[in-house]
């Protein structure tokens, strides 16, 4: 990849530019400390970044010189299992309070401007200098940010961090530090932090507020552009040498869009991080490539009736403080920073009534998951960087159901005490019946507003779901949840390491929301091979009416074939459509994902495929893959399938590496139509056709009633698509309602308004539209303005 990352744009493309320099500094901690303003739709305040010099880069400097540029293969490597410890955080009373605080805005970001034109003119793309008699650069992606700025912290003046100061590093005795000598001691004090065992991680957490709240010891230069936050230190040429730890002084901007900013379905003031294609950046300054997984803490501050949701281990408590409340949060697994999520709004707790319940489950049952006795693999240690894993922890092992929450809006709140709450704690049991432990300690549910769109997103220890899954049922809302919940092993626990493949993550999902549902339905065999079928012949047809309607690039789960997870030196890469806002809304990854797993399922049955799938959630969880990590193990365990013709690249070159249906799919369709479950379903279409004609017939005479509402409850997309075909002109009010309220499944329907070239169609969709779309998502925004102009 060319190093001039940005000048390698084009601004009329959909590519998504990673720009960190990843290489040579990886950020190991964020503390965030940040203020949330409704009345003028921004979040400011600080975040502190503890950095350090990616191992890879400090071994290539010190065998072949600092002039050659390291690879990023193995750039996280293997250290001391995790051991997990109580969930009891010791330090939360030592947080420091928001700085300079006035009428609950932060007011230390200003019209200053730090940064140094003359520097900045010569800065271009990702140019990182290193050793060659220039100085470092360190580049941060960041977008739609007012960065005032940026300072480096010094961390000999944080209070209690004597007990970190090595004897070998003596104060002098005139009490100052020469610059050099000062260079080391500090980053001898983030040595010691960082390599703290995972079982003392409440004392390591200790330590990064205490640095976090020490004062600065001198400005850095910085510049920023469309994509990224360059800093740099005057006279510092290595990374070695770059300062360990900064802060920065930001503040959102009300477009960036890495948030949303909306009303609730009640009409109450929220916003969230809606699962952007550029993801936090304009959130926080960070690094987006996967490969740099951190920790974080985030004390977020916001009008006192407000609730604060994260991705966060803990249950946060408000701390009052006159008319704003605090709400404290951390993690101590390692994650990518496009996991970290957060919601803010007037949002209240869905609970059982009249009950409290921890939902701490009793033990899994040793008959209760699939076991394969003729597979070799088995795991005793963890294979990722070390932090309390709760996959060696004996307490989160036997737990069948982990803590749980639901938060909606106040109109929801019965509906969401109706459906979900009770489906929430099945589904949870139903996924740890099928791959055991699960990842994170807890997760909270919130059903998001109207203008969000996708009907679910899962992030660490939250989940946000679509409003529509409550108007579809059980079934619907099962099935998104356990989609969701599953997102927890693949797509978080384990994610992938180049984000082009992501039917790791979506594929796995749509197989387990299948295996997750039926389980927590306590189907039979027959049952559960009839549903899923069934759910095969609609996914099939799916697929095969999105692969006729696509870009042929846009359909390959592996685009960058044996190029897979390759970046440029300095670790800037570019992800290919990224940000083809039409892309949100295929499902190819979703599918072809699901069939292909189906497809290696079918080879060697479903218990030995499921026992497998828990084996390498064993090994692989905490960590980054690769489809080939997924295959090769696959392979390697199942090896009688070799001499029966099967092999990775022959995976590669069916499935993964081309565009298009892969044929097995078309031979295992024609048994899919002879499914009894389809049969009925033929039966039923067939006899709604002939209910709906009757209804067209007769709707001059009579007005639709309550009871017809109720009777299409359950297909409302299917009954709207029945109303654009056939212009049903007195359901049109239907339709209306569907697109306003489920904003999340209607964009399709906006193009079959416009493809009806019906012209009163067509102007109910653009009205819609033009009533909608200051609160629609933008990518769907976007895709639906090039249906309507």
């Amino acid at each position: 990849m060319n190093e001039n990352t940005e000048s390698a744009l084009d601004p009329n493309k959909d590519d998504l530019p990673l720009m960190a320099n990843t290489s040579y500094m990886l950020i190991r901690h964020y503390v965030l400390d940040l203020a949330v303003n409704f009345d003028r739709e921004v979040i400011n305040g600080t975040i502190v970044l503890f950095l350090e010099t990616n191992k890879v880069y400090k071994r290539a400097s010190n065998s072949v010189g600092a002039g050659q540029h390291p690879s990023v293969e193995g750039l996280f490597e293997t250290e001391q299992p995790g051991h997990s410890c109580s969930l009891t955080y010791a330090c939360e009373d030592k947080m420091s309070n928001l700085a300079n605080r006035c009428d609950g805005r932060v007011t230390n970001v200003n019209s200053c401007n730090h940064s140094n034109n003359e520097w900045a003119s010569g800065i271009s793309g990702t140019r990182e200098h290193c050793d060659d008699g220039k100085d470092f650069v360190l580049v941060l992606d960041c977008c739609d940010l007012v960065v005032t700025k940026v300072e480096e912290v010094n961390v000999i003046a944080a209070s209690g961090i004597e007990k970190l100061i090595r004897m070998d590093v003596l104060k002098p005795e005139d009490g100052t530090y020469s610059h050099g000598l000062q260079n080391d001691l500090q980053s001898s004090i983030l040595d010691e932090i960082l390599g703290l065992a995972a079982e003392y991680w409440q004392e390591q957490h200790y330590y990064y507020v205490q640095c976090s709240e020490a004062p600065g010891c001198g400005e850095l230069q910085f510049q920023t552009d469309t994509w990224s936050l360059k800093i740099k230190k005057l006279g510092i040429q290595s990374p070695k040498d770059f300062p360990r730890v900064l802060r920065i002084w930001y503040e959102t901007k009300p477009e960036g869009g890495s948030v949303k900013w909306t009303k609730d379905q009640s009409g109450r003031p929220c916003v969230y991080t809606a699962g952007s294609p550029i993801n936090n950046r304009a959130l926080f300054p960070c690094q987006e490539p996967p490969v740099a997984m951190a920790t974080w803490q985030a004390s977020i501050w916001a009008s006192k009736d407000a609730v604060v949701l994260m991705s966060g281990e803990n249950c946060a408590e408000p701390q009052q403080d006159g008319a704003l409340s605090k709400w404290f949060y951390y993690v101590t697994m390692l994650m990518p920073a496009s996991t970290f999520t957060l919601a803010v709004g007037y949002w209240l707790e869905v609970k059982r009534e009249g009950t409290f319940e921890s939902h701490l489950q009793s033990p899994l049952s040793s008959s209760s998951r699939f076991i394969n006795e003729n597979c070799s693999v088995s795991m005793t240690t963890c294979g990722h960087p070390a932090y309390p894993c709760r996959f060696q922890d004996p307490v989160a092992q036997v737990q069948d159901c982990i803590p749980h929450r639901v938060f909606a809006p106040d109109c929801l709140k019965l509906r969401s005490q109706e459906f979900l709450l009770p489906l929430l704690a099945r589904c949870l049991s139903a996924a740890c019946c099928i791959l055991g432990t699960h990842p994170f300690c807890r997760v909270d549910v919130l059903i998001v507003p109207a203008s969000f769109s996708s009907l679910g997103m899962a992030s660490p220890h939250i989940i946000f779901l679509s409003q529509s899954v409550l108007s579809g049922g059980n079934h619907l809302c099962g099935v998104r949840l356990c989609h969701e919940i599953a997102h927890a092993w693949f797509g978080l626990a384990i994610g992938a390491r180049d984000w082009t493949e992501e039917w790791i993550s979506e594929g796995f999902a749509t197989y387990l929301e299948d295996v997750f549902w039926a389980n927590a339905q306590k189907l039979s065999q027959e049952e559960m091979k009839e549903q899923q079928q069934l759910r095969s012949l609609l996914r099939w047809r799916r697929l095969r009416e999105e692969i006729q309607n696509s870009e042929e690039e846009l359909q390959v789960l592996r685009p960058n074939k044996e190029n897979t997870g390759e970046v440029s030196n300095s670790g800037a890469s570019i992800i290919k459509h990224g940000r083809n806002p039409g892309k949100v809304f295929m499902q190819v990854h979703y599918l072809k994902g699901y069939f292909l797993l189906h497809y290696l399922e079918n080879q060697v049955g479903q218990k030995a495929f499921l026992n497998f799938l828990g084996l390498f959630v064993e090994k692989f969880h905490g960590q980054l893959i690769l489809s080939q990590d997924f295959l090769h193990m696959f392979m390697e365990n199942f090896s009688q399938l070799g001499s029966q013709g099967l092999s990775a690249d022959i995976i590669y070159q069916v499935w993964l590496d081309v565009a298009g249906l892969p044929k097995p799919l078309t031979d295992d369709a024609l048994k899919w139509t002879e499914n009894r479950l389809v049969c009925e379903v033929q039966n039923e279409v067939t006899k709604w056709a002939g209910i709906n004609q009757k209804v067209r017939k007769g709707s001059r005479k009579r007005k639709r009633s309550r009871k017809d509402e109720v009777t299409f409850r359950e297909v409302r997309h299917r009954w709207c698509e029945l109303i654009i075909k056939h212009k049903l002109k007195v359901a049109y009010r239907d339709l209306i309602d569907f697109l306003k309220q489920d904003q999340a499944m209607g964009v399709y329907l906006y193009g079959e308004l416009m493809v009806n070239e019906d012209a009163r169609q067509q102007q109910l969709a653009r009205r819609c539209f033009t009533t909608l779309k200051e609160e629609m998502d933008p990518s769907l925004q976007k895709v639906v303005a090039e249906m309507l102009f």
